[in-house]
């Protein structure tokens, strides 16, 4: 239940969050409160190797080796529900910001560097909300235990990739804020997805066997 509140919570600020910058090219009020300039890799030396190695893990070849692990995680585990999940959640957040950033059509860089919401932030936060409610589950943990991990995962997860992306003027800070809030929209979605069908078709096999 209160991770389907904090989905919805998540989509309605994902969606105020791109009427307000629609068609924008520059920072809005709320990126200027960052300390550092949003349009501009301004990070040094040692830092600077820290955020791209961050950034590298939303990069196609990083996401998809962080992708693998998980998986291969879950399936040593037992948990076939959840390496499905793993490439559901994950997949539906980054193709969910894509398809956002045609909509909302704000920018960075010049007209043909879409970015609102960050997928490198999307997908990251994502990933780390799917292994935290394995882990949960795992652990036997619920209530507030087990929101306690899976929302401080997502913060971690979304403020190193969002710290990453704007100190290396990949995005604003809003865009950042966007893609956390689309992973957290989705996940639980995607999660509802995957158990309904993984339910369905384990009565159905549970049917077949009662008839023989």
């Amino acid at each position: 239940m209160w991770l389907a509140v904090v989905a919805v919570l998540a989509a309605f600020a994902v969606g105020v969050l791109g009427v307000l910058y629609a068609g924008h090219s520059e920072p809005g009020r709320v990126d200027r409160w960052w300390v550092m300039d949003p349009t501009a890799d301004s990070v040094r030396p040692p830092w600077r190797g820290v955020a791209l190695a961050v950034d590298f893990l939303g990069e196609p070849v990083g996401a998809a080796v962080l992708v693998v692990v998980a998986v291969t995680g879950c399936l040593v585990l037992r948990r076939p529900r959840a390496a499905v999940l793993v490439v559901t959640g994950t997949g539906s957040a980054v193709v969910v910001a894509t398809l956002l950033k045609s909509l909302v059509g704000r920018t960075i860089h010049g007209p043909d560097n879409l970015s609102y919401p960050s997928g490198h932030t999307a997908f990251l936060t994502a990933l780390a909300l799917v292994v935290a409610l394995v882990a949960a589950g795992l652990l036997g943990l619920g209530g507030a235990g087990g929101t306690s991990l899976v929302l401080g995962a997502a913060l971690v997860a979304g403020a190193a990739m969002g710290w990453a992306q704007v100190a290396l003027g990949a995005h604003y800070p809003t865009d950042v804020l966007g893609g956390w809030c689309t992973a957290l929209a989705v996940v639980p979605a995607a999660a509802r997805l995957v158990d309904g069908v993984a339910d369905r078709f384990a009565d159905q096999i549970a049917g077949r066997r009662r008839r023989r």
